[in-house]
């Protein structure tokens, strides 16, 4: 019995994107076993509203390390940066009695310049990522023991602890009704990016989703958003960090895929010989991605300082793993070259709900780091075998498999040469001169 072409063009849909819809999907089916594990206290409002926060820290440094991945390189002293930043500020604020409004500026500026001594070392002397962040987590947590002299300092004033804690305004009884205008907002730049994208793919030639199912999707998308929205509306209204977060997200991600330096962040990450070759100017841009992965560390200290309403010796210890995980969760490879900050999102998003709904369910954090372990390697695992059946489908080159949630693959020439690296094109002959 042949397949009707609905279904043929579903299946292909599904096969050809496994990579870039994967763990999309893989977020719903832990969302939807945890909201029957837990008896439906998962998606309560309330408890939405704890993911937000409980994960904003993980979801800020995501995005961060997602960059440096793209680019080959790994940061692991993020953590540590955290930590010193965090206990810089509370520092500058309860003992030296600054206001927040000069300390948030000093302690971003001060994980950029801790990211550009990093940069510097890893873009112009050509030390390798992993010694140099390697070196920057043992010095960096030293300077923070040192800064809070072994004890924990707080409290902080009210109005940074309302960075993490608090809510944007309600005008109105009953549901928040600028969330779900927030919400709607969101749902219309979702789908006019859909549709642009597919525009400009098919200006291009590239394989491009048809009109019927670019449709589906966006109804999809418009549900999932406002379904999200309503959630958050029926509580206290979306969390000022987690406006912080929506602006994040979407600057990084118009800036990764609409952007110059976003495609000069794929094409050092693809093959940084032939982006020199092409005019890239390949230590420049990782030095700044190092800046870029400071600054954001800062801000995580911030926010994380400000939940915990104090700095303490401990804050940070293994964020960096969980940065880490997050990325390569949501579709990084360790290649380089493939990535997306909506796939670091998503991947923040799977380690934080697996958290709460294992707490929720009573699981003990050592069956809990143990089964993170398992996804992270899975994920990693399927990285890799994805990459060979793209490989083995187009022995003479094609269309690159997409590279996470929403956003577009690399450009094309990052992804020839990486391929060529992997050995996945190895035999495509030259075009004659």
């Amino acid at each position: 019995m042949q397949s009707t072409p609905f279904v043929r063009i579903l299946r292909d849909l599904v096969r050809n994107n496994a990579r870039q819809y994967g763990m999309v999907i893989a977020l719903a089916v832990i969302v939807v076993l945890f909201q029957i594990l837990t008896g439906g206290l998962l998606l309560r409002p309330l408890n939405i509203t704890n993911v937000i926060m409980q994960n904003s820290y993980v979801l800020i440094l995501a995005v961060g390390m997602m960059l440096v991945i793209i680019t080959g390189h790994i940061d692991l002293s993020v953590g540590s940066v955290v930590a010193f930043t965090g206990a810089a500020s509370t520092v500058l604020m309860t003992s030296w009695g600054l206001p927040p409004v000069v300390v948030v500026p000093l302690a971003l500026a001060m994980g950029g310049l801790i990211g550009a001594w990093q940069g510097f070392w890893i873009a112009y002397v050509r030390i390798p990522a992993f010694i140099v962040t390697l070196a920057g987590m043992l010095i960096f947590r030293g300077a923070t023991l040192i800064v809070l002299g072994g004890r924990s300092i707080g409290p902080l004033p009210q109005s940074v602890r309302t960075w993490a804690s608090g809510f944007i305004p309600g005008f109105t009884d009953g549901p928040h009704l600028l969330t779900l205008l927030l919400g709607a907002a969101g749902s219309v730049a979702l789908v006019w990016i859909q549709w642009r994208v597919r525009a400009r793919d098919l200006h291009h030639g590239l394989p491009a989703l048809s009109a019927r199912m670019t449709a589906v999707k966006a109804v999809a998308t418009v549900a999932v958003v406002m379904l999200f929205a309503y959630a958050l509306a029926d509580h206290n209204g979306i969390p000022i960090v987690g406006l912080l977060l929506l602006a994040l997200i979407v600057g990084y991600a118009f800036l990764m895929k609409s952007t110059t330096a976003g495609r000069r962040i794929y094409a050092v990450g693809g093959s940084e010989k032939a982006a020199r070759l092409s005019g890239v100017k390949t230590q420049r841009t990782t030095f700044w991605v190092f800046v870029n992965m400071g600054v954001l560390s800062a801000l995580a200290g911030l926010v994380f300082a400000a939940r915990l309403n104090a700095a303490t010796p401990g804050a940070g210890e293994m964020f960096e793993l969980d940065a880490i995980a997050a990325a390569f969760i949501g579709g990084a490879s360790a290649s380089g070259g493939v990535g997306t900050v909506i796939g670091a999102v998503v991947g923040a998003l799977v380690m934080g709900v697996m958290n709460n709904g294992m707490s929720i369910i009573g699981l003990g954090v050592d069956w809990q780091q143990a089964i993170k372990g398992l996804v992270l390697l899975a994920a990693v695992a399927f990285d890799i075998y994805n990459k060979k059946r793209v490989g083995s489908a187009r022995p003479g080159g094609g269309t690159a498999a997409p590279t996470g949630p929403g956003d577009p693959s690399p450009p094309d020439g990052a992804q020839q040469d990486r391929e060529k690296e992997d050995g996945t094109a190895a035999r495509t002959p030259s075009p004659p001169r």
